[in-house]
């Protein structure tokens, strides 16, 4: 109460930690289910394993934003509907694309592989977000980065699979290209598909998009990190066969992808006041 008889509320500030419990909890699914496996040979849980394992980080890097979304139009609905398109259309476009264009991957051919990703994946931003007035930088954010990251989830499912077949069902190998790839994912696919829909969020009106300066520079900036990203390690082990060197350059792309979105985010919080 204040001196002139009234009470002082303050609102709380409500929790934004679900994305984190998540993660724990999913964590302590996955190596209960690799225990179980190991234990009994049982083969029908290596599915399990395996989404579990690659869609974890997705599905929470996704939370994170969503939670955080404040007084904006995005719905769950949508959001997930997002991460199904972007996944599912972005993995079946990009497979059927790039062979035309790309025999072998080289650091040229990486460069390609990221114009065509970048295009597949907002393919599931542009089927949600035409018929519905999102046009807000936190909009596209969030929907860019479920987008983003349901092609990481698929497409990471596809090799996880694919390393377990051509391994004769090596366990040890699934679960290191699952951590990785789930370790990679959040300043890969769902950083720059995140970057690339803020700003074609930003820049449409009503549903109706714009291709402007603004937009077409996004895209090329999120290309080329991609192409970057798939291709510099093919050049730094050229002149510095180490996984240590490796590690560095793709984590020097990935702070340089972060702190893009960190840029994008700051400003869409500036738009408007947060309900929080």
């Amino acid at each position: 109460m204040d001196g002139n008889g009234f009470f002082n509320y303050t609102p709380r500030r409500k929790r934004q930690d679900a994305w984190l419990r998540l993660l724990a909890t999913g964590t302590l699914l996955y190596i209960a289910t690799l225990k179980i496996l190991q234990y009994t040979g049982n083969t029908h849980l290596v599915p399990t394993l395996v989404f579990i394992g690659n869609f974890l980080v997705p599905v929470a890097f996704v939370l994170f934003f969503y939670e955080r979304r404040g007084i904006f139009s995005v719905s769950m609905a949508a959001t997930a509907l997002c991460f199904l398109y972007g996944g599912l259309l972005g993995t079946i476009t990009a497979a059927m694309i790039e062979p035309f264009f790309i025999s072998e991957l080289t650091f040229s051919s990486s460069f390609l592989v990221g114009f065509i990703e970048e295009l597949a994946k907002i393919i599931g931003v542009v089927m949600i977000a035409r018929r519905r007035r999102y046009n807000s930088y936190k909009d596209g954010i969030i929907l860019g980065a479920a987008a983003g990251m349901g092609f990481a989830a698929f497409e990471s499912t596809g090799y996880t699979f694919a390393a377990f077949l051509q391994t004769g069902g090596s366990l040890s190998y699934t679960v290191l290209i699952t951590l990785l790839r789930g370790i990679t994912a959040p300043v890969g696919h769902g950083t720059w598909t995140a970057i690339f829909s803020g700003v074609l969020l930003n820049e449409s009106v009503s549903g109706r998009f714009y291709i402007n300066r603004r937009v077409i520079s996004a895209y090329l900036t999120v290309s080329i990190l991609h192409g970057l990203w798939n291709g510099l390690p093919q050049v730094i082990n050229d002149f510095i066969p180490s996984p240590n060197a490796d590690m560095l350059g793709l984590a020097a792309i990935g702070a340089v992808g972060l702190y893009i979105l960190y840029r994008q985010w700051r400003k869409a919080e500036r738009e408007f006041i947060p309900f929080q």
